[in-house]
């Protein structure tokens, strides 16, 4: 990686700019210091980079041990825009972000994360690989599907799957035939558990809730901080963007952490929620509600 940049005669900073994150994760890609190499990242980076196809060929055999995937539909979508001036205020907004103490990422409206920052990365630092639910890939995914969203996510059925699905919904309401909507949808309907959430829970929680309590804004939910000695968080969602932002399609969402609220119960210190076979959700009402 550091020989193709010199090549290009990009520095670090060039090359965070261009994969829309910040410098000091780019460093931490070039010291080899990824948990995953997903085919997103490995795809951003051949582009950044200015890889041939040969290149890219090489890349994925070296990082992976794997051909590259013989599509891609998403890798236009991951570019840094055209405008400078947009392209100027996102690398400024990095900075930005990194010096927030709280965990803030930018996502689009399909929950594809454009950006994190170090407060961010080290909320899930203990979530394990996953090939397409990472937190740092796509946040909805990650809640929806990754096993190990119950060990940072307090309370994470009712407070933070269901929420979100009904996100979604409305989302894909919006734009039913974006096609990134439309696999977290197919995804959904491939999980019994899921799917009974989505037609039956969801309505159900929003019946019960009021609408109001899908908004991500402003809601309080709780967290389980990185340090083992704080336990429980308790966060409030704050959810905002910016006339440059909206114009990229992009919302940035902060965490903002409170008092301990004292110590974790749960999976053991440093260790992770325990694999479970399929979402269980107590929000899905039973049949005879």
């Amino acid at each position: 990686m550091r020989q193709r940049r010199e090549e290009l005669g990009l520095s670090q900073e060039d090359l965070a700019a261009r994969l829309r994150i910040s410098v000091r994760a780019y460093g931490n890609w070039e010291r080899g210091l990824v948990k995953e190499w997903t085919d997103r990242k490995l795809l951003a980076l051949a582009e950044a980079l200015e890889m041939s196809e040969r290149q890219c060929f090489w890349l994925f055999r070296v990082m992976v041990d794997r051909d590259p995937p013989s599509t891609w539909r998403a890798a236009a979508d991951n570019r840094l825009p055209d405008d400078p001036a947009q392209r100027d205020y996102l690398v400024d907004y990095a900075a930005l972000m990194e010096a927030v103490p709280y965990p803030s990422f930018l996502v689009d409206h399909r929950w594809d994360v454009a950006l994190t920052n170090s407060a961010f990365d080290r909320l899930f630092q203990s979530v394990r690989p996953h090939p397409t639910a990472l937190p740092d890939d796509n946040f909805l995914r990650f809640v929806l599907f990754h096993p190990d969203a119950a060990a940072v996510l307090e309370d994470h059925e009712p407070a933070w799957c269901v929420p979100l699905m009904a996100q979604f919904a409305n989302a894909l309401e919006a734009a039913p035939e974006d096609e990134g909507l439309r696999s977290i949808r197919q995804e959904i309907a491939r999980d019994p558990f899921m799917e009974a959430a989505y037609r039956y829970g969801v309505p159900h929680w929003l019946k019960t809730h009021g609408s109001e309590a899908a908004e991500r804004d402003g809601a309080v939910r709780t967290v389980r901080h990185w340090d083992p000695q704080a336990g429980l968080v308790r966060c409030r969602i704050v959810a905002e963007s910016s006339r440059m932002l909206d114009a990229m399609g992009l919302t940035r969402i902060t965490l903002v952490l409170s008092a301990p609220q004292g110590p974790a119960a749960g999976p053991a210190r440093g260790g992770a929620a325990p694999h479970r076979q399929g979402p269980r959700l107590r929000a899905v009402p039973s049949m005879g509600d």
